[in-house]
């Protein structure tokens, strides 16, 4: 589902350098820039998977309805992101702007085409792949194996590393989103942000309380490794 194009003039990244083309290929992988506002949906499950995405601004949630009505959320896409690659024809999951986004896109078989003759683009989509595989294996293992505490605390170092921004963080999700990408409830990551910032981990610029620093890396570290 596409939402309004940005006919704006103004600087526009492109989607190749995340590939690794050259100006040579450019035309063959022409981009569009779409618009989306909060919470809209990007595209939904088992819609025909004919376009590849970057995060330009914002974020993205993509995610599962269970038959009984919860959600399960399998990632987050940040600013420089590429989601939507799939290894079917179908999207598996829904995606959906968690703030208002912008992204940019190609068409799938202008891609694949591309990499037949592009030594680089072929490799980099191999690497996208398999750190889309690398992620589902890591969230699996969260899922089923880790205690809350160390689901909060791993979700606060993946965070860490892509957001962290002159010593804060930014989360554009709220608690709900978390919550569902952890597998738990609301109430459950409160209590556990609680306890970090009584045990002196983190503090909370702001009153939305979504903005983090983290004073203690190594003992947030602890928390997901204990057993």
């Amino acid at each position: 589902m596409f939402a309004r194009v940005n006919n704006a003039l103004q600087p526009r990244p492109s989607i190749l350098t995340a590939f690794g083309s050259d100006g040579a290929l450019a035309a063959r992988l022409a981009s569009s820039w779409f618009e989306y506002k909060k919470d809209t949906e990007i595209y939904e499950e088992d819609e025909a998977a004919d376009y590849v995405y970057e995060v330009i601004t914002g974020a993205v949630r993509s995610y599962k309805l269970l038959s009984d009505g919860r959600r399960q959320i399998g990632a987050f896409h940040l600013p420089g992101d590429i989601f939507g690659l799939e290894n079917g024809s179908e999207h598996r999951f829904t995606a959906e702007a968690i703030v208002d986004t912008s992204v940019q896109l190609v068409r799938r078989f202008s891609l694949e085409a591309v990499a037949k003759h592009d030594a680089m683009v072929a490799r980099n989509l191999l690497c996208m792949t398999t750190n889309k595989l690398r992620h589902a294996e890591d969230h699996m293992l969260l899922l089923g194996r880790k205690t809350a505490l160390e689901r909060v605390a791993a979700f606060l170092l993946e965070m860490d590393s892509r957001l962290a921004a002159a010593g804060v963080m930014l989360l554009p999700m709220a608690r709900r989103d978390i919550a569902d990408y952890l597998g738990v409830t609301l109430e459950t990551v409160s209590r556990a942000l609680s306890l970090l910032h009584s045990k002196g981990v983190l503090d909370f610029v702001g009153n939305r309380q979504r903005h983090i620093v983290l004073l203690d890396r190594t003992q947030l570290a602890r928390f997901d490794a204990q057993n």
